[in-house]
């Protein structure tokens, strides 16, 4: 039975890793979890400096999910680089690290500073608010999009995934400039924006007011933009949104993702990325299936 897959050139053992900012650089899971039985492991986004992140309270559980205003708090890449990354190279498991920015500068100055690193893939997150656009995210403007996007190529030595946005009217338009700026492969969905009210306060659940939502309750919004963007590019995808059993992520596998990304779950279940694996496994044997890229894409 064969797992594995083939991502912008890098081959992955299974196709399941974790999603930015839900499982840090893995330390804290590896207790739970053997870090080398993962796909690959995506590390929270990496900027060129320290981000403070917002005010608190910062996450609001929701039905089917949660809400998070944390804005990409990080200690920054030096941290990372001097912290994170010998970790992270004790196990076998690909590396791909999340990287986020308010400038293009931003972005280029951290891939540039990770040129050197042992890091597999970079995933870039365009859901960050672009400064010198007046706030707007990256990944809501299609031009933005084209030219960050071919301006990180230039840059970088690892292959590039681009992070979508679902907080977008047209997702195909967003692939299709990330695909022509000269992206590897694409990630989505990122959180859809949301907000809670407590009524007993009179305020909102997060101080930020909205926050980006995420869990079961966006999960059949990501399948289907998972679909139409396989059908829209020849990139590799890697699904993503709501993922909490192996039956969602073979949904993703099917609609088109070539790769599959656990995230709000490991926060109520640690273990959720291997019994998404074993999962998938039992899924593949139960129905005969000896190559998981049979599976890719296989409902049209």
């Amino acid at each position: 039975m064969n797992m594995k897959v083939n991502l912008a050139g890098v081959e992955l053992r299974n196709p399941v890793m974790t999603a930015s900012g839900t499982f840090g650089s893995g330390i804290e899971y590896s207790e739970f979890v053997d870090l080398n039985r993962l796909g690959a492991i995506v590390t929270k986004g990496v900027a060129n400096i320290p981000w403070a992140g917002n005010p608190t309270p910062r996450i609001a559980e929701t039905y089917g999910g949660m809400l998070n205003a944390i804005g990409l708090q990080n200690p920054g890449m030096e941290v990372f680089i001097e912290r994170d990354m010998p970790f992270l190279q004790t196990y076998k498991t690909k590396i791909i690290v999340n990287v986020c920015g308010k400038t293009e500068e931003d972005y280029i100055d951290v891939v540039e500073r990770l040129s050197d690193q042992p890091v597999d893939l970079l995933e870039i997150n365009i859901s960050c608010p672009n400064v010198k656009e007046g706030g707007i995210a990256f990944g809501q403007d299609p031009k933005a999009i084209e030219q960050i996007t071919a301006a990180v190529k230039k840059h970088a030595k690892q292959p590039i995934i681009m992070k979508l946005s679902p907080n977008v009217t047209d997702i195909t338009e967003m692939a299709r400039a990330a695909e022509a700026g000269g992206a590897d492969a694409l990630s989505l969905i990122n959180t859809i924006t949301g907000m809670k009210i407590d009524i007993d306060k009179r305020q909102f659940a997060v101080a930020n007011k909205t926050g980006g939502l995420s869990g079961p309750a966006i999960k059949p919004i990501a399948v289907r933009m998972v679909y139409q963007v396989a059908n829209a590019v020849k990139l590799p995808i890697i699904g993503m949104g709501g993922i909490t059993t192996a039956e969602d992520a073979i949904e993703f596998i099917l609609a088109g993702a070539t790769a599959v990304s656990v995230g709000t779950a490991n926060f109520a279940n640690p273990y959720a990325t291997i019994e998404v694996i074993e999962g998938i496994q039992a899924y593949m044997k139960k129905y005969g299936v000896d190559d998981i890229n049979d599976l890719i894409g296989a409902v049209r």
